[in-house]
């Protein structure tokens, strides 16, 4: 649950920065770095008030300028976006850089998922629960030499703090959208026809506008399957998780996955116990599994937490009259019941579903696939038979190509390059995922199973090098050992294939892989970075150095994607 957006103050700077590159004989505009010209994280959004007070004195004269001006072929924009999340946000900023006249849509509030329901306020529940589990931990406190009395928590305080943190970075948002002369146009977004979409709220009437480019981002919704009934107070998703209205003394968490571990780090440093349901048969699928392994050694044996796997939740029937919530359990392959458990709460953590209900697709012989809106690797939308819809683009959650807050993001801008007149595809490969539990696991490329895959497709080596926190210093000096650093790579060319870390500030490590991933840096020129000392930055410093590439690659042979 993670984002590469830009801020107003960046975007302004941006584009002095390409009125200079242009002056220079370069192509200005910002170069997402995993962007390809010939070819595939949510994060932090920093918008501080000081910055948009800067970016609105540096950016109000362009804008005014691009809000007044003409747009061409007697469209009334050139750029209209249908969702103001992190993805519709990042796409709206890069689009008033590149000179776009630009509108972006919202039905409900500017921040979509991430700001209002997603990584923003689950991030300041995690603060927390990452304070609580520290004072809490007296070994870790006497060694460090701390005396610490018994800690407790205000639980609307800590509510109050996630509602807060929210309140706060959708305002940043709407106001950066605002400065630079984004049209914020309230009401829910339908197609109705080729380059026309028709908007409005219920009880008022629709308006119609025309647009040379029309991106989708409408994000996703919580998935709930069958048989599950949601009460919103004892049967929840995440949605209604985040508002904290209660903790549970026993919950149950559907699903193990990136939402159900960081609310299982949460609760149980708040006081619950926890049982995981999982309907594989290891707990957090998705995650390489030496990673996973270890994991789950540090973030659930050694924590008040059981779990269920190769089961399916069949049937969950919320708290009342006194009852407990009642959850069936059956067995994933043959469909027999096992048991049913009796718990206070249950937490649906069963993956998200596409928001692509509504938009008027089929006036464009567009049918969905499982919900998600079919695109190619441009982010262009596909109808029916296979052809581009021309001028219909779709970016984040809605396409499923990589349910991130910050690849919606990177989707977006690479769109408004391309619609600008420069060919893009972004390189999915390259961007990083977090999981910020304590201590937080981050990833980018492929695991280890699927290089090795790969390998015997197309016929090259894999290696594998690992190093620990136990030998980095930094980590040692805060009592922080725990944690691994796995680098995959090929051997015969020093190309990264992925890079998987567990560990103290892992979220924040990851970038420098996923950087290098982007840019085509080979093994052979990252051995030759510097890092600071004593820093984390250190363990990637030591897996780097690590691996042993085949002798005779040159340092500045090219790195294939």
């Amino acid at each position: 649950m993670l984002s590469v957006s830009l801020s107003a103050s960046a975007s302004a700077i941006a584009s002095g920065r390409a009125r200079s590159e242009a002056a220079a004989g370069r192509r200005p505009g910002i170069r997402l770095r995993g962007l390809r010209g010939d070819a595939p994280a949510c994060g932090a959004l920093r918008l501080s008030q000081a910055a948009a007070s800067a970016a609105t004195r540096r950016a109000v004269p362009r804008a005014a300028a691009v809000a007044n001006g003409a747009v061409g072929g007697g469209f009334d924009y050139d750029l209209v976006i249908i969702g103001a999340g992190v993805g519709g946000h990042g796409a709206a900023l890069h689009a008033v850089e590149e000179g776009l006249k630009t509108a972006i849509i919202e039905g409900d509030v500017v921040g979509g998922t991430c700001v209002n329901r997603g990584c923003v306020p689950s991030k300041a529940l995690l603060a927390v629960s990452g304070r609580m589990r520290e004072l809490q931990n007296e070994h870790h406190m006497k060694s460090l030499g701390l005396q610490v009395s018994a800690a407790g928590y205000d639980r609307q305080a800590v509510a109050d703090h996630a509602n807060n943190l929210a309140s706060k970075i959708r305002s940043n948002l709407t106001n950066s959208m605002k400065a630079i002369g984004v049209d914020i146009l309230t009401g829910f977004g339908t197609i109705v026809g080729k380059q026309k979409v028709r908007y409005g709220k219920v009880g008022s009437p629709d308006k119609e506008i025309t647009a040379k480019n029309i991106i989708i981002a409408t994000g996703s919704v919580p998935f709930v399957p069958k048989g599950i009934e949601i009460d919103g107070k004892t049967v929840f998703t995440s949605d209604h998780a985040l508002k904290l209205e209660s903790v549970p003394d026993w919950i149950a968490i559907v699903g193990s996955g990136y939402i159900g571990l960081e609310f299982s780090d949460v609760y149980t440093a708040l006081g619950s116990e926890v049982t995981f349901v999982e309907a594989l048969d290891q707990l957090m699928p998705g995650f390489d599994p030496e990673i996973a392994k270890l994991a789950q050694r540090v973030l659930i044996n050694t924590r008040k937490i059981d779990y269920h796997t190769g089961v399916f939740a069949s049937k969950i029937t919320p708290a009342k009259d006194g009852k407990p919530v009642l959850i069936e359990l059956i067995d994933a392959k043959t469909k027999e019941h096992k048991e049913t458990l009796e718990v206070d709460a249950a937490l649906i953590a069963t993956g998200r579903a596409p928001f692509t209900n509504g938009l008027g697709l089929e006036n464009l012989n567009v049918v969905t696939q499982r919900g998600f809106i079919p695109v190619d690797e441009r982010m262009q939308v596909m109808d029916a038979d296979g052809n581009v819809v021309p001028n219909l683009f779709c970016i984040g959650d809605a396409n499923g190509k990589l349910m991130l807050a910050h690849a919606a993001s990177a989707q977006g801008i690479s769109v408004v390059e391309q619609i600008s007149g420069r060919d893009h595809i972004l390189n999915h490969l390259s961007i990083p995922a977090a999981c910020f539990t304590h201590p937080e696991i981050s990833m980018v490329g492929l695991t280890e199973p699927q290089a090795r895959e790969k390998a015997d497709k197309e016929g090259f080596e894999v290696s594998v090098v690992k190093t620990s926190f136990k030998a980095n210093t930094k980590a040692l000096a805060e009592n922080e050992g725990d944690g691994i650093a796995k680098l995959i790579y090929r051997p015969d060319t020093g190309e990264i294939l992925g890079v998987h870390i567990f560990g103290l500030h892992a979220a924040d490590l990851i970038h420098e892989a996923s950087n290098a991933i982007a840019l085509g840096t080979s093994l052979q020129e990252l051995k030759l970075a510097v890092h600071a000392h004593p820093t984390l930055s250190e363990v990637l410093d030591e897996l780097f150095k690590a691996a042993k590439v085949n002798s005779g690659v040159s340092v500045n042979e090219p790195v294939a994607a």
